[in-house]
């Protein structure tokens, strides 16, 4: 790559989308065609380049690589600093490689405002790269506010009849949660200050504090209380997780799968990025208490799934089960779980944006999403049956799958850590089964009816190249997971290491790309 480029990369990655959507408002409202071309386009764009910064990423090093850094803020240590690690690298790859698809899902769904469509879009796109890119714990803070304008917009605009009730909602849960951890970040700041002489925001100068653990009553129980609060409401964890199903079913199909696929997994990202290893010596105190209600919260959403009539509401209940996986790998806190979690949170974004695509084909013919409106599909239409029980294997984690490998190692290293906790949530696994394989039993199966099947239309080619690289990936991932865990093992070791050993060498070295592979270690040098 040109030197400009390499030394640039993640913040053209993070701006592009953003500022390329503004051009949007020049095209005439009688050329939607060009609209949707041109986002179409510009998400291409976006996703080539994590291409280059996959390429580019050395996997043998836990360092930040691309870094990027420059003052911002100085007089509150604030600055504008960037980088990527094994952790954030595919968590980055897989947002750029949704977007895409779901403006192409939206082609014919999006009837009105179509242009502002698009642009909240790309502008979700942008915070959501720069929430996980971002380096400086305010700037964090910064795209994790930002990202709910985009999303409240997109619900609240283009969702279901009762959508502004589930914006609000939505908006209220996660702006609220996410006070407490302001308060904790300004702290830390001043901490800084206090023990270092300078403000500072930036996670390696954080991770360098010396802060009283001792418990959860302790300053590192608070920090960790303020920022788990915020991240377990994005997962969302039982009992926070009610603004997810109202989201969820009011949302555009396009709302539903940026929500599922990326923007839940900011909260298992915030814990692995921020909360645990800023609060590595009192997570004892609190691992045992979260596994228990990640399990609770498995078999729950599970019940819930099981429960529902609705098919979009299914899905969303599913997924309450399916996060409470990736927190009960967390804080297993080995490395094979907490891998798990990475390879569950990519899975998930798989399996479950999938799904609400194929629930959004089936809607746009029937404009009904009830379970009891289908019957007989496997014979109406085959080919949509077939992408829908791959997706139905892949979520029921299915050997030869990618949700298996997710589910096996979190549940291997889960059951080193906590045994009894880890057979309550294995039984999630049969009842993800129960729910899923159900519902394909009473919308595929059985005796078509003429009536359910009037309007019914097999998947056009538009929609077949927007659903056939889920099941690429579906087996890729279930068959050679080596391929994604070579860039992101050294990245999981060092996490796993920072819980274990966390003073006084919890800060990871960072680096900068000149070229690739781009590795530096010289930051505290150039602080």
């Amino acid at each position: 790559m040109p030197a400009f480029l390499t030394e640039h990369i993640l913040s053209i990655l993070v701006l592009a989308p953003l500022l390329l959507s503004l051009p949007l408002f020049l095209i005439p409202d009688s050329m939607e065609s060009i609209q949707k071309i041109y986002g179409l386009v510009v998400s291409l764009l976006t996703f080539v380049l994590s291409l280059l910064v996959y390429a580019s990423f050395n996997g043998g090093t836990a360092d930040y690589q691309f870094v990027e850094k420059h003052a911002w803020l100085e007089s509150i240590g604030v600055s504008y600093f960037m980088g990527i690690d094994g952790i954030s690298l595919y968590l980055v790859l897989l947002t750029t490689f949704l977007v895409p698809i779901i403006l192409l899902s939206a082609w014919h769904a999006v009837e009105k405002s179509v242009r502002r469509y698009i642009f909240f879009m790309l502008f979700l796109e942008s915070t959501i790269l720069g929430a996980f890119l971002s380096l400086d714990i305010f700037l964090f803070y910064v795209f994790w506010e930002a990202m709910l304008i985009p999303m409240f917009f997109l619900i609240g605009i283009w969702g279901g009849k009762e959508r502004i009730y589930a914006a609000q909602k939505f908006l209220i849960y996660t702006f609220t949660g996410s006070v407490p951890m302001l308060i904790a970040i300004i702290y830390l700041v001043f901490q800084h200050k206090a023990q270092f002489g300078v403000y500072s925001a930036a996670l390696p100068d954080l991770l360098k504090l010396s802060l009283p653990g001792g418990g959860a009553h302790s300053v590192q129980g608070m920090i960790f209380m303020a920022f788990a609060l915020a991240f377990a409401i994005k997962v969302p964890l039982f009992p926070l997780h009610t603004w997810l199903p109202d989201a969820h079913v009011q949302a555009p199909t396009g709302g539903s799968v940026i929500l599922a696929g990326v923007m839940l997994k900011l909260g298992g990202y915030g814990l692995m990025r921020f909360a645990m290893p800023l609060s590595a010596s009192v997570l004892p105190s609190f691992a045992p208490a979260l596994m228990t209600i990640s399990a609770i919260a498995i078999v729950y959403g599970a019940c819930l799934a099981i429960a529902q009539n609705d098919i979009k509401k299914l899905v969303a209940y599913s997924s309450v089960s399916h996060m409470g996986y990736v927190i009960l790998g967390l804080f297993a806190m080995n490395q094979i779980a907490v891998s798990g979690s990475l390879y569950q949170m990519l899975n998930h974004g798989v399996s479950t944006g999938a799904l609400f695509l194929l629930v959004g084909v089936l809607y746009e013919r029937k404009h009904t999403r009830d379970i009891a409106a289908y019957s007989g599909l496997a014979k109406t239409i085959p080919l949509f049956s077939i992408f829908m029980i791959i997706i139905t294997f892949s979520s029921i984690a299915l050997p030869s799958t990618n949700g298996f490998i997710g589910e096996f190692l979190i549940l291997q290293g889960a059951f080193l850590a906590n045994p009894y906790m880890t057979a309550v949530a294995g039984t999630g696994v049969i009842l993800g089964a129960v729910y899923m394989l159900w519902l394909c039993q009473r919308i595929l199966f059985g005796k078509p009816d003429a009536k359910k099947s009037e309007g019914l239309t097999d998947i056009n080619l538009r929609e077949f190249v927007y659903l056939a690289p889920f099941v690429i990936l579906v087996f890729f991932m279930g068959l050679y997971p080596k391929f994604f865990f070579d860039k992101a093992d050294a990245s999981i070791k060092h996490f796993t290491e920072q819980l274990s050993a966390p003073a006084p060498a919890a800060n990871k070295p960072v680096s900068a790309a000149v070229t690739p592979p781009p590795v530096r270690t010289d930051y505290d040098n150039n602080h």
